[in-house]
């Protein structure tokens, strides 16, 4: 079947690249629009608790506090009266902004106001509430920053609070973004002529990863008319775009001159190439999308953009792969190898040194292979240690005015409303009850004060009650405002959102509670819930497609478990270095817990992009198993024959993902550094050493198949014979 599709192609190649060329363009035109359509944040789940609370908040009270001016006075107080009169200029003038509400501050009234001063007096405090959804927000926050912050008139102002927090990551993530593709497309491109010996060939990888990051583009486009799509996806198209586009134009075009050289006519050496290199494509691009369509079980949008980012740029790179790329191998022929540079090392003959080296380690396998075995489980230990946490101020440098803020909060001011738990209920109460719940609240371990319709409390005394608390009571809802010394993400900060949660609210009911500790819990509830689905579905997606690839029982399982053991250890080592801050000073980041989000996100692309290279080390030496050689024949000489194009797709594609170590953001640089470093020992490692090792010792049970499913395989698998 493929076979003749491939005949197909080479007979209506140029029919089929102006019908290519005018689909890319339509792409390209669509997918200009994709930016504007897709949206910041993404990380809670949308039926949590939190989520709850803070619709309430948004709805009934006017928003939670969500934007802070940090004014600080260049010499003396912010009590000196030019400073205070600059004070109060600036919260007259965050008044009058048409989306901001709720602005509170220390110049309007420094004694009842004195939590938004610092300890020290060189600091005050204005917060506010800037609506908006999560895309306006940031264009919202932008215009704030450019109005307002900046140093005049002996006054410093530094934007921050979450909105100001999330216009920062978008704007690092953007420049960081360029910054990674100005490095690794150049570095890609004189990679990939030295690999191909040909400035001809070299193009070919980049044209097959521009059709996807295009056609992936438009797919986003249309998405983000109809459903919230995350912004950050935008980077996955790009990378795993460019990588897959590298990866199958590698196996391709390399089958391609190994059929010319064997002495095929063009169109018969494209025919042939589809048949082989072309089944393996289609199961590795099954292979990596089941695994990628993981993402869309969880309730978190920015993980499913991730898992529509992913799949369809798999589809649409297994697409130009199979249509484009043949087209352009058959109107090029024997010019493929055109504009000819130094010595070919991607080309048809196999690779002595991995041939070599898959004979030596059959030799001895269990000698060769218990180091790396233990060496991986080294590596892996960390993640004893492993603690889980959402996006936070410290994922980015000390440097960026949002990240200053954010620490001032915690080390200058005793207890501030910007790091609050917000508690609200959804029934009438008596001012008694309100009073009574709101009391209880004020003596609970850690709480500063909190604030309420019934007036604010501290450690059980009720304050004096001012016109303002009138706004935390409505008739069918009240609202506390519990301020802590705690600082956000800590054990200590959790335990006291489980605590609230676990007291009964005003008249017995059930108060609803939010704050970022109470998203973390929420967070990691709602993953946990979805992960053992994602991970059966990726387990179960992966042994049939390696089954039906393979037509073996074993084979399956065995690559699950070796790809797992590359994943533990990738994990650890990131657990090791993010978490841990080893090598935070040479990357610039700041030692935090281990982003949640992007762990499920690491597994799902890892393991993906693990069983691309499964797929195409098993496909040369399957052909070799399938014709009658015997193990000990034909696992050195598939490795030789795959081992040299998966070993230099596997080193292009983690130039593409190591890029983004460069980034000011640790969230992006764990994500790229991780997913390099997993190619890498999965290419050397595991491809290399581990699996000819495990296929040494099974021999011939390695392809194992009972004769009830020897029928099934028969009847279901995509196979020229």
């Amino acid at each position: 079947m493929l076979y003749r599709y491939g005949m197909f192609v080479a007979r209506r190649a140029r029919l089929l690249l102006a019908v290519s060329f005018v689909l890319m363009v339509g792409a390209a035109v669509l997918g200009t629009s994709a930016f504007g359509k897709l949206t910041n944040g993404g990380f809670a789940d949308p039926s949590a608790p939190s989520t709850r609370a803070s619709q309430l908040i948004e709805a009934r009270f006017g928003g939670q506090t969500n934007l802070v001016l940090l004014v600080s006075a260049d010499s003396g107080t912010v009590d000196n009266p030019e400073i205070a009169a600059r004070g109060r200029a600036l919260t007259d003038a965050l008044r009058a902004e048409p989306y901001v509400s709720g602005v509170v501050s220390y110049f309007d009234a420094p004694d009842a106001m004195a939590a938004l001063r610092s300890e020290t007096g060189a600091d005050a405090l204005i917060v506010g509430h800037l609506a908006g959804s999560e895309s306006e927000l940031g264009k919202r926050a932008k215009q704030i920053v450019e109005r307002y912050a900046g140093q005049r008139d002996g006054v410093s102002v530094r934007v921050g609070g979450q909105a100001g927090l999330n216009r920062d990551v978008n704007q690092q993530v953007v420049s960081s973004l360029a910054l990674a593709e100005s490095i690794a497309v150049p570095l890609t491109l004189l990679l990939l002529v030295i690999a191909f010996g040909s400035f001809v060939a070299a193009l070919l990888p980049l044209a097959v990863g521009g059709v996807a990051i295009l056609g992936t583009f438009a797919e986003l486009s249309v998405l983000g008319s109809v459903t919230d799509v995350s912004i950050f996806s935008i980077n996955l198209t790009t990378a795993l775009g460019l990588g897959l586009g590298i990866d199958y134009a590698l196996f391709v075009v390399s089958r391609f001159r190994e059929q010319l050289a064997a002495g095929d006519s063009v169109p018969e050496a494209v025919a042939r190439t589809v048949a082989t290199a072309g089944r393996t494509v289609i199961f590795t691009a099954v292979a990596v999308m089941a695994a990628l369509a993981a993402l869309l079980v969880f309730p978190l949008y920015f993980l499913r953009s991730f898992g529509y980012a992913g799949i369809g740029v798999v589809v649409i790179a297994a697409l130009a792969a199979l249509v484009v790329l043949p087209a352009l191998l058959a109107v090029l022929g024997h010019r493929v190898n055109a504009l000819r540079v130094g010595r070919r090392m991607v080309q048809g003959s196999a690779s002595p040194f991995w041939g070599r080296l898959a004979a030596a380690v059959m030799r001895r396998p269990a000698l060769v292979a218990m180091p790396v075995l233990a060496a991986m489980l080294i590596a892996a230990s960390p993640l004893l240690g492993v603690t889980f946490g959402t996006p936070d101020a410290r994922v980015l440098r000390a440097d960026v005015a949002g990240r200053q803020v954010s620490d001032a909060l915690v080390e200058r001011f005793a207890g501030n409303k910007t790091s609050a738990i917000e508690v609200v209920t959804t029934a009438s109460a008596t001012p008694a009850q309100v009073a009574d719940f709101a009391q209880r609240l004020s003596l609970l371990p850690d709480v500063t004060f909190v604030n309420s319709s019934a007036g604010t409390f501290r450690h059980g005394v009720a304050q004096a009650p001012t016109a303002a608390d009138a706004a935390f009571g409505r008739p069918d809802a009240q609202r506390f405002t519990v301020v802590t010394a705690l600082a956000s993400g800590t054990a200590a900060g959790q335990d006291l959102v489980r605590t609230i949660r676990a007291l009964p609210g005003p008249g017995g009911t059930a108060p609803l509670v939010t704050g970022s500790d109470a998203q973390l819990i929420d967070t990691r509830d709602a993953i946990a819930r979805r992960l053992p689905l994602a991970v059966g579905l990726v387990l179960l997606t992966t042994l049939v497609v390696l089954f039906l690839f393979t037509g073996s029982l074993v084979q399956p399982l065995r690559a699950v478990l070796l790809n797992g053991l590359s994943l533990v250890a990738t994990l650890g080592i990131l657990t090791w270095i993010f978490q841990d801050g080893h090598l935070s000073g040479l990357l610039g980041f700041t030692p935090r817990p281990m982003d949640l989000s992007m762990t499920v996100l690491l597994f799902c692309i890892v393991f993906g992009l693990s069983m691309d290279y499964e797929v195409f080390v098993l496909s040369r030496i399957k052909e070799l198993h399938d014709d009658g050689a015997s193990p000990a024949r034909a696992v050195p000489d598939g490795l030789a024959r795959s081992g040299r194009i998966v070993s230099t797709a596997a080193g292009l594609l983690a130039v593409t993902f190591f890029a983004f170590g460069i980034s000011t953001v640790s969230f992006l640089q764990m994500f790229g550094i991780g997913v390099g470093l997993a190619i890498l020992i999965d290419a050397t490692l595991i491809r290399g050493i581990l699996v000819p090792a495990t296929l040494t010792v099974l021999g011939r049970a390695a392809w194992y198949l009972p004769s009830g499913l020897r029928r099934v395989y028969a009847r279901v698998a995509l196979s020229e014979s």
